[in-house]
């Protein structure tokens, strides 16, 4: 197991060997910015027209995301297919969004090339050249929205500004989202030490220890689990995110030993508790954390909290994601795994370059 090294964490030579990640976590919010201007033209003229589809059904990468923004205020039956094709119902009267990169995603191609077959209402999300806007191509007017950077949230982004000009889904206010991005940019920059930077000190807590991931709203779960892809690709190690009922029984610990040699055998990971809060008020998600930080304390789990009570409900969700992103980041560069001659490299430091099965 590799052994982490906290001095690594300001060591100007390693953070500038994993200047490559680092730097590009920080340009998220200007990726956002890149991304609605490329569609700025599309988005101009996008309104709802006084029509509505009779349900809308959101297929490719991050189709989950989008359906957990739009679920609880979209005024027509939403869904997040998972597969290739489209449910036998969709037809003419039914707008199919589709979210892909500039890679062949053979789900997100079946999607956009059956909505095509069966005439239904089209928006995509994707590079001009992708497979996916090929396989549009065949229906005229589609709504194309023309991803920039191969960015899951950039993109994501722009086509919930695209639903709610429909009045199909709720304020996303895209300068915000790209604002609170820069902000988590500054607050878990590398030029700041371990005492006043959240992410390294969030990197420091899951040093030795399985991450236990929590997230009381919907949008908060989903932040979680990116979160935990993050770290897992980063540390090479478990992790996990789940609702309360799950992690309750992984919090049954036991006690530590004090007096136990750290040598005399090898080491064990221990869970440490992760609570991503968003700010959603609801006596349901105050009781699930009231079980899980009593269930800690009571077994000697450490709990850290990271908290975004600000902005609109993508805009926190973002900020989770990204301080997420960072501490899984600085945990490899701790670790060894990210600033070193065999560095792992990903697209983005603890993302998959592809989305991973739902």
């Amino acid at each position: 197991m590799s052994v982490f090294d906290d001095t690594r964490l300001d060591d100007p030579a390693a953070l500038q060997a994993a200047d490559h990640l680092l730097r590009r976590l920080a340009m998220a919010g200007a990726r956002v910015r890149a991304e609605l201007e490329a569609s700025d033209d599309v988005l101009s003229t996008l309104t709802s027209d006084g029509f509505r589809p009779r349900a809308v059904v959101a297929a490719g990468r991050d189709a989950r995301l989008v359906r957990a923004v739009l679920e609880p205020v979209c005024p027509v039956p939403f869904l997040a297919w998972p597969g290739p094709g489209l449910p036998g119902w969709a037809g003419p009267l039914d707008l199919v969004v589709v979210l892909a990169g500039a890679s062949e995603d053979l789900d997100a191609v079946s999607a956009a090339g059956e909505a095509v077959r069966r005439g239904c209402g089209l928006m995509v999300a994707a590079p001009e050249d992708s497979p996916v806007a090929i396989a549009s191509a065949g229906l005229r007017h589609a709504i194309r929205l023309p991803s920039q950077s191969d960015d899951q949230l950039a993109s994501a982004v722009a086509v919930l500004q695209a639903l709610h000009q429909m009045d199909l889904g709720p304020e996303v206010d895209h300068k915000a989202v790209a604002a609170i991005l820069d902000e988590v940019a500054i607050e878990c920059s590398p030029n700041k030490d371990v005492a006043s930077n959240q992410a390294k000190d969030l990197a420091l807590v899951l040093a030795d220890a399985l991450p236990l991931v929590w997230g009381g709203s919907v949008l908060a779960a989903r932040a979680a689990r990116r979160v935990v892809e993050a770290l897992r690709l980063a540390s090479g190690r478990p992790a996990l995110a789940a609702d309360a009922g799950h992690l309750l029984p992984v919090l049954n610990q036991p006690p530590r030993d004090l007096f136990a040699d750290p040598f005399d055998k090898a080491e064990e990971l221990r869970p440490a508790l992760i609570i991503l809060d968003d700010g959603v008020e609801d006596s349901g998600v105050a009781e699930h954390r009231r079980k899980l930080e009593q269930k800690a304390q009571a077994h000697d789990v450490r709990v850290h909290t990271v908290t975004q009570a600000d902005g609109t409900d993508i805009a926190r969700y973002a900020a989770l994601t990204q301080h997420g992103r960072y501490a899984a980041a600085y945990l490899g560069i701790g670790l060894g795994r990210y600033g070193t001659a065999v560095d792992d490299d990903p697209a983005e430091p603890g993302i998959p370059s592809e989305d991973p099965a739902w």
